[in-house]
């Protein structure tokens, strides 16, 4: 059995990007004499190493970027620019209807940005987490095996008006979870409110059974705004999800699905006691 203090030393001791490293030397002593650089044939690893450290060069490391892929790019982008420029419109007449009373409002309209986040896994230790102790170990020491029960996908939407986050958790997310969802966002609001939505090309977004269920609704309750393919990023919903896996699902040990729906929605509705108003910025004024 191994004890905390010789785990880490063992990760220690590891060197990012060494199996490259042997790669490229493995390469260059193969091909470089036969290419005509005889000195390659009494090159030593080290020395590859050095080179790829100088150069900056690091093939073990990817970033990713989006291709753009779909031929109406622009303009579905300026289309959900244009929804984030009314949320600001909206804002800005709440806050002059609150000071002059007397003024009427027109017909209600909320904004919602809308997604989902799938493959949450339910994972349990299969040992009792070690608590830190001053001056020895600094933080927890947790084992490296674990036991998989599944996983769940988190049904979400921020209404951009309020910072209020509706959602659900269910085992997976096809048109039936959506129209769930749906049905959720039309009970939470007065039956005059128009409902607009952001979100992707998600296939349970506009399926026949998901088209079925808005036909049946009153005219104008709901509107969708679909970012284009490959422009995911535009949706601010990300944004709270990459916030929501940071600070409440990192690190998660459960001991079921049910445990973990629990932990979510409990992360749920912290967040909507101290709801934070989202605000989109980039290329914004070009739709002024």
């Amino acid at each position: 059995m191994i004890d905390r203090g010789q785990a880490r030393s063992r990760r220690s001791r590891r060197r990012p990007g060494l199996g490259w490293c042997l790669w490229a030397y493995d390469k260059a002593k193969e091909h470089g004499p036969s290419a005509g650089h005889r000195c390659l044939a009494h090159l030593v690893q080290g020395r590859v190493c050095k080179i790829l450290g100088q150069e900056e060069i690091k093939p073990h490391k990817v970033r990713y970027y989006l291709e753009r892929r779909d031929a109406e790019f622009e303009q579905k982008m300026a289309e959900v620019l244009c929804v984030y420029r009314e949320v600001q419109v909206l804002k800005k007449a709440a806050a002059r209807s609150k000071k002059d009373k007397s003024k009427k409002s027109g017909k209600p309209v909320t904004i919602v940005s809308y997604d989902e986040k799938p493959g949450i896994q339910a994972i349990a230790t299969t040992a009792p987490d070690l608590p830190p102790v001053p001056g020895i170990y600094p933080a927890f020491a947790r084992d490296f095996e674990y036991r998989r029960h599944g996983t769940l996908s988190l049904l979400a939407g921020i209404d951009l008006l309020t910072g209020k986050v509706h959602a659900l958790v269910k085992d997976r997310h096809r048109s039936g979870e959506f129209i769930e969802f749906l049905k959720l966002l039309d009970a939470a609001y007065p039956a005059g409110t128009t409902i607009k939505l952001d979100l992707d090309n998600h296939s349970a977004h506009i399926s026949k059974e998901t088209r079925a269920w808005l036909d049946a609704r009153p005219v104008r309750r709901f509107e969708f705004t679909f970012t284009p393919k490959h422009g995911s990023w535009l949706n601010l919903i990300e944004g709270f999800f990459s916030k929501f896996a940071r600070s409440v699902l990192r690190h998660i040990r459960v001991s079921s699905k049910h445990e973990l729906k629990e932990r979510i929605m409990a992360g749920i509705d912290d967040v909507n006691r101290h709801p934070v108003v989202h605000t989109w910025s980039y290329k914004l004024a070009e739709v002024a």
